[in-house]
């Protein structure tokens, strides 16, 4: 049985009961984009999005809010052809006063609606994070 086979195709969870690694090697199995960014350095939003942006590839005139961060999770990757399917991690999302809960929900707003966006084409995209 498949590692993500109890996970909802389209789902953004906690990390919990996985390991990053072992949620890799099952994106390499299966042949899905795999997407990790450690954010246990950043403080802010503007770190965060500069971190997930810098670990994912996004482009140099990434916008550096959130927006920008759909946008890119969507029209960018689905200009690029045909997808099999994502895997990302999102590990150590600070907890701090200037990346409150507010500003985390939302961060995980925007990769719930990603994933809604990627459900409507029939492709995987699970989202694995976890707070500092």
């Amino acid at each position: 049985m498949s590692l993500l086979s109890t996970v909802s195709p389209n789902a953004v969870q906690s990390i919990r009961a996985f390991r990053s690694l072992d949620l890799q090697a099952e994106a390499t199995a299966t042949g899905q984009h795999f997407l990790y960014a450690d954010c246990s350095y950043t403080q802010d939003k503007l770190q965060v999005l500069s971190c997930v942006a810098d670990a994912f590839g996004f482009p140099e005139h990434f916008g550096h809010n959130f927006d920008a961060l759909y946008d890119c999770l969507t029209d960018l990757v689905h200009k690029s052809g045909s997808q099999n399917g994502f895997v990302i991690v999102v590990e150590h999302l600070p907890n701090t006063e200037h990346f409150d809960k507010e500003q985390r929900e939302t961060l995980l707003d925007v990769f719930r609606d990603a994933a809604d966006y990627w459900a409507k084409k029939k492709v995987a995209f699970r989202v694995f994070y976890s707070f500092e």
